[in-house]
């Protein structure tokens, strides 16, 4: 039986029921401790398995996905299609998509990729709705204990953030989201069409949210990729008052997140944008 890199004696075993005698191809793994993504191929085809540690959220995000609101996207050659999952086991595997990811390649600054990327999302935002509940209090207070912890951020700038979270703004239907809506999960085949990969941060949400890093990187000085995303999208999802909000909550998220693990630049984006956040309040 091959062993594969960073996969659990227990993962290993299920993978091995799955697809009996594949073969490693690739190690697509990233920078998160203890995490493994391997491209495997199994009776002339190619899948993905995805290996977490046991305490890894981002994969029961990412079954939840692929079991409740993926399947429209999957069945259109547009996400990956889920070929199994293991809860229990952090395991999970998913038919392999052709295709380079579009970040730092030319395909990342051409609007078609952006009207490709809307329309997609435009169709994982209309799986479903749910009444939004208490989700802004909730993500004012996740906002709120990330500046209770350990972080970079300006005193004065952390209280003119907390004197705006005390003001609340109006509740939003949730919708499915992606949470990570960027070109480093976006995929463009030979033929220029565009997928989308890694549910690892879905959930109920706002729509305009999955618009956040967008606008904080590709969309900056660039009006023609948000232009082509929207019409790709069909409309706009951000309402100006809460659309500040979910700007000020990703900058802090940011600045915060990036500073515990020592991510500098990644943590300077960070106070950049809740400068670009704070400026664009009335």
């Amino acid at each position: 039986m091959t062993t594969f890199p960073g996969v659990r004696p227990e993962q290993q075993a299920a993978v091995e029921r799955w697809f009996p005698g594949a073969t490693l191809v690739a190690d697509h793994s990233w920078d998160v401790p203890g995490r493994s993504v391997l491209r495997l191929r199994h009776e002339g085809r190619d899948v993905v398995v995805k290996a977490g540690r046991p305490d890894d959220h981002h994969m029961a995000r990412e079954t939840w996905a692929h079991r409740e609101v993926v399947a429209p996207l999957a069945e259109q050659g547009l996400a990956p299609r889920l070929l199994h999952a293991d809860p229990g086991l952090q395991l999970l595997a998913t038919a392999f998509l052709p295709g380079v990811l579009v970040e730092g390649t030319p395909a990342e600054h051409e609007p078609d990729v952006y009207r490709q990327a809307g329309r997609i999302l435009a169709l994982l935002h209309a799986v479903g709705t749910q009444e939004p509940g208490d989700h802004e209090q909730r993500t004012d207070a996740r906002t709120l204990a990330w500046l209770d912890g350990e972080h970079r951020i300006a005193p004065e700038v952390a209280e003119r953030v907390r004197a705006e979270l005390a003001h609340p703004v109006p509740p939003r239907p949730l919708v499915p989201t992606h949470g990570d809506w960027q070109p480093r999960n976006w995929l463009v085949d030979e033929h220029g069409r565009v997928s989308v990969i890694d549910f690892g941060r879905a959930a109920w949400r706002p729509a305009a949210t999955d618009l956040g890093r967008l606008h904080a990187q590709q969309f900056r000085g660039r009006p023609d990729l948000e232009a082509a995303f929207l019409d790709g999208y069909g409309t706009d999802p951000r309402e100006p008052r809460s659309w500040q909000r979910d700007l000020l909550r990703e900058a802090v998220g940011t600045a915060a997140w990036a500073y515990l693990v020592g991510d500098e630049a990644f943590e300077q984006q960070g106070h950049r944008m809740i400068a670009d956040a704070l400026a664009g309040l009335p």
